[in-house]
């Protein structure tokens, strides 16, 4: 891989915007209550530089919000308020998702994840939208219609799933629309937006009220995943109907997971894994539906997305997630408006909490606080400048518009793997057999017209830089961290191979080296 700009030459930028640190994903409201989870949410804004925070159960029982005296709604906002304190304080911003249902409002008894969400639709509309336009009123009230105006409002979580919403498309389309009149009432230009859908889908399965999962055995008979059509789920018909009903859409949101967990004949759950350039394919998707749309000038908000949907894939915790998120990031320059990691942290509870330190979850940070690679790749994406002065395979190089300094970022996955990282359930043996695939490359670095002496840092993660995973695994894995083996675990975690350069008399960077497979390497300007 050869990193080479002449910067004496005469050359033009593009704007580059950091769609990837817009936005971040938390698991459920309750939890960000947590002291650590608070000194968490503030670290990745510092590292990564995530503007805002995503997660469910906003009305869950565990927030006591809803309540009514003599059929009148009349919410209680302590434990919210707490909340969105802790994080406007952390310098982030809420994505209100708006879901799920009240368990006062719930209409069946049901309810999904660990933590008992209800995901039936409310069995009032009419006290639904009132919940929630009391509720932006007194964010108006409590933070300032400027700050509010900042904030985007989303309509539920996946509505086409059974069980996350218990109901029709119809119903759910119903739901958007009382819920953005609602907020609307409050303020006009508060964004609101959805529909919130899960991954893309390639057959029927979604082509009705309901899922039909007898569509699914398009995917599972299937030779080759990518040739399929793969689309947004309820997209088109979202955009239709808010057409038709003249219902404001400020911006479309889904869920582009590069994996279809499809059922065979018997229901049984087969996890399957796209090619490792479906996130960029779907965006360009996404892109094209709503340009083309009665709506092209809203904005796009993938309000999840990781290299799999299961909080117990071990493949999350390696350094090849943190490569996956570079090179999918990267590819989709210029696409949407924000792309968001789920999540942040460990300190996630759909399925219980983790039962040991590196569990395979959702979190760039773990539970004790420990970066994985995925919290130094969006470090290191934070690093990049805005604008963008050359692109190619494997590598971007940017300016800060501001200051001059220039950096670039690199990564090195392994041309023979095809798909998106596979999942590692149950073992690691997946993640650590994925870990040897792929050679070394040779990099080679050659920037021109700089001034002579000037220094640069070429920082490198590999499995043996940059990795929480060795260190722990050295003393063999305990459950039950001491403070101390924190520290070391943290310590190791947090030691990237850092090379420091100076430029030549020549005036030109020179540094050439080999990348391991699943390398990234951010170069920066001192």
């Amino acid at each position: 891989m050869d990193v080479a700009v002449d910067f004496e030459a005469e050359f033009t930028t593009e704007p580059l915007a950091h769609f990837w640190s817009r936005v971040v994903g938390a698991g459920r409201a309750n939890e960000g209550l947590r002291a650590d989870w608070q000194r968490q949410l503030g670290k990745a804004h510092e590292l990564g530089g995530f503007e805002y925070v995503r997660f469910h159960g906003l009305f869950h029982g565990d927030m006591f919000v809803y309540r009514e005296c003599d059929g009148v709604v009349t919410p209680y906002f302590q434990y919210v308020d707490t909340l969105f304190d802790a994080i406007l304080d952390a310098g982030v911003r809420p994505f209100v998702e708006f879901g799920f249902s009240p368990p006062e409002l719930a209409r069946e008894t049901g309810t999904v994840f660990w933590w008992g969400a209800n995901g039936s639709p409310p069995t009032d509309y009419v006290k639904w939208a009132k919940l929630v336009g009391m509720c932006v009123e007194h964010w108006i009230d409590r933070y300032g219609i400027g700050e509010v105006r900042s904030w985007y409002f989303e309509i539920w979580n996946e509505p086409n799933l059974d069980p996350f919403f218990r109901g029709t498309r119809s119903e759910y389309f119903e739901l958007y629309r009382v819920s953005v009149e609602a907020i609307k009432r409050a303020d006009e230009q508060l964004r609101v937006g959805g529909p919130a859908t899960s991954n893309f889908v390639p057959d029927a399965r979604f082509a009705g009220e309901t899922e039909d999962r007898n569509q699914h055995a398009v995917v599972l008979e299937a030779n080759d995943l990518d040739a399929l059509d793969w689309k947004p789920v309820w997209l088109e018909e979202f955009l239709g109907y808010c057409q038709a009903q003249r219902v404001p859409v400020d911006f479309v949101s889904c869920h582009p997971y590069p994996t279809d967990w499809a059922l065979d004949s018997h229901n049984q759950g087969r996890k399957l894994t796209r090619g490792v350039d479906a996130t960029a394919t779907d965006l360009r998707t996404i892109r094209a539906i709503v340009d083309e749309s009665a709506f092209p000038d809203a904005e796009i908000h993938l309000t999840e997305w990781n290299s799999s949907s299961s909080p117990r894939d071990n493949t999350h915790d390696y350094t090849q997630a943190a490569t996956f998120v570079v090179k999918a990031n990267l590819e989709s320059i210029g696409l949407v408006d924000s792309l968001a990691y789920w999540t942040f942290t460990d300190i996630f509870e759909e399925n219980g909490a983790g039962q040991e330190p590196f569990h395979g979850g959702f979190g760039m940070i773990n539970q004790h606080g420990i970066p994985k690679p995925t919290m130094h790749a969006y470090r290191m994406l934070n690093a990049l400048g805005d604008e963008l002065v050359l692109q190619e395979r494997g590598f971007v190089v940017t300016r800060a518009s501001k200051s001059g300094k220039v950096s670039s970022l690199i990564y090195h996955y392994p041309q023979d793997v095809s798909l998106t990282i596979p999942a590692s359930f149950d073992t690691r043996d997946v993640a650590d057999a994925t870990l040897k695939l792929g050679r070394d490359e040779p990099l080679n670095i050659e920037l021109t017209g700089l001034p002579p002496g000037s220094a640069w840092s070429l920082e490198v993660i590999d499995e043996d830089h940059g990795s929480a995973i060795p260190a722990w695994a050295s003393m063999g894995g305990p459950n039950n961290l001491s403070r101390q083996e924190v520290e070391r675990v943290t310590s190791a975690a947090n030691a990237g191979l850092i090379e420091e350069v100076l430029v030549a008399s020549d005036g030109v960077l020179r540094i050439s080296r080999l990348l391991k497979p699943w390398s990234i390497a951010l170069l920066t300007e001192r």
